[in-house]
């Protein structure tokens, strides 16, 4: 196993987190200052009361029939994005994987659900991986996990799957969703000219996640009839990880700790506990 970063107080249960990563490598291309989602990633530790031990991140970026936990001790760079300039394909984040949390995600996974969740040796860090990470943690020294979405795209399953690493919170792994609150590609607008879209869908969703938890459950299980939900995610691939976010944060409240415009669309990012 990778040797693991020291926490400030092991003892604090730590925050489950809802990023949005931006377009490809965009974020990393145009710093802090050219991209409008930048801050919410860099302000990722902020929102931990100590450093975590390791990472477990799920990205909108990685879908199996069977949920899956990288379990490589060293992942390789994905770069899963095309037609960005030379330089976006030798980014490198060598933080190293963390198999022994691998296997722990596996059977608490497979143990509290009732549904396989294998390891898989060979997965690497996708950009909704490795964009955020490179600028929340960049030197690279706290292991990472991957865990991917189940094929289907099922709320209830993926709810279920978040619940069942509550625990992990409390063991110095920080949880981290890795999506975006509006994912529709062909309305995104590089003018950002006229009022952002999705607003009444990002209004509701905000209103969801700080709900007691019953009612927060409820409207993320049923979150396509949220106002716009369906002109915001046509494919829901994007908001999947929030619901992740959402089971693991057990019965802490939930905050809205970001908002921005991107390409002419209304983005929000969650922390919960």
């Amino acid at each position: 196993m990778a040797a693991a970063a020291t926490p400030e107080c092991a003892s604090h249960r730590l925050p489950a987190l809802f990023v949005n990563h931006g377009g490809g490598p965009m974020p990393l291309m145009h710093g802090p200052e050219g991209d409008s989602l930048y801050k919410g990633m860099a302000e990722i530790p902020a929102h931990s009361i100590a450093r975590p031990t390791s990472i477990l991140i799920i990205s909108a970026h990685w879908e199996e029939e069977t949920v899956s936990v990288s379990s490589s001790p060293a992942p390789a760079m994905l770069f899963d994005y095309y037609g960005f300039p030379p330089q976006t394909y030798s980014y490198s984040y060598p933080a190293p994987g963390n198999p022994e949390l691998a296997a722990r995600v596996a059977d608490l996974i497979s143990t509290a659900t009732g549904q396989e969740a294998k390891l898989d040796p060979k997965r690497g860090y996708d950009h909704g991986v490795f964009v955020p990470l490179l600028i929340a943690y960049p030197e690279a020294d706290v292991p990472v996990c991957c865990l991917s979405l189940k094929a289907g795209l099922d709320p209830s399953e993926h709810i279920q799957i978040g619940e069942a690493l509550t625990p992990l919170r409390d063991e110095g792994v920080l949880i981290v969703g890795s999506g975006v609150s509006f994912h529709n590609m062909r309305e995104f607008d590089r003018t950002g000219r006229g009022k952002p879209k999705g607003v009444a869908f990002d209004t509701a969703l905000q209103a969801a996640v700080q709900s007691d938890v019953a009612t927060r459950r409820e409207a993320l299980l049923s979150w396509r009839t949220l106002p716009e939900a369906s002109f915001c995610h046509p494919r829901e691939e994007h908001l999947m990880p929030l619901l992740v976010i959402a089971g693991a944060a057990g019965d802490d409240p939930g905050r809205v700790v970001f908002e921005s415009e991107f390409m002419g669309a209304k983005m929000s990012g969650f922390a919960f506990g």
